[in-house]
């Protein structure tokens, strides 16, 4: 089997791949090539950014309580949390437009799971699954290089075209 963007599963963490990976896994957004926002704009599946380095957790936000920066539209859970995202947003915005880092590190886009993250060094990093975000844990250091390197290659190119490397 060739292996393709449409049949690696989560990042190919363990080489494995499968046919027919769900289409919510290849990502795409609405919030233009460098962003992974939902098909209504939304980032981060609605939840709130500030949350992840306040409360260390993934807190959905409301769309009651919301602020856009970079074309898109970010959910708080308190008028006090999009007060600090508007102080500083990209204090608090996802690293790599918010797709999944370890796809980073192999060129692709991936979609993310809000509640898969980490905070290292004051950024926010998100992964697409379990399997995932064990590879990121495997050398953070190493993969944060790599990938910060690969996004400057794919940051503006459309999931739908890149293939992993």
């Amino acid at each position: 089997m060739t292996i393709t963007r449409r049949n690696i599963l989560a990042v190919g963490l363990s080489a494995m791949t499968v046919t027919g990976v769900p289409t919510a896994l290849l990502a795409g957004s609405a919030g233009g090539a460098a962003m992974n926002a939902g098909p209504d704009g939304v980032m981060l599946k609605g939840h709130d950014p500030v949350a992840y380095f306040t409360r260390g957790a993934a807190v959905k936000g409301t769309p009651d309580i919301a602020a856009r920066h970079d074309g898109v539209t970010y959910h708080f859970a308190s008028a006090e949390h999009r007060e600090m995202f508007r102080a500083n947003p990209d204090k608090f915005a996802p690293a790599y437009g918010g797709f999944c880092a370890m796809g980073t590190v192999m060129g692709i886009k991936l979609d993310t799971d809000p509640a898969l993250f980490r905070v290292v060094d004051d950024r926010l990093y998100l992964n697409t699954s379990e399997p995932a975000q064990a590879r990121w844990l495997t050398d953070v250091p190493d993969h944060i290089a790599r990938a910060d390197e690969k996004w400057t290659q794919i940051r503006d190119t459309p999931a739908a075209e890149l293939e992993p490397n």
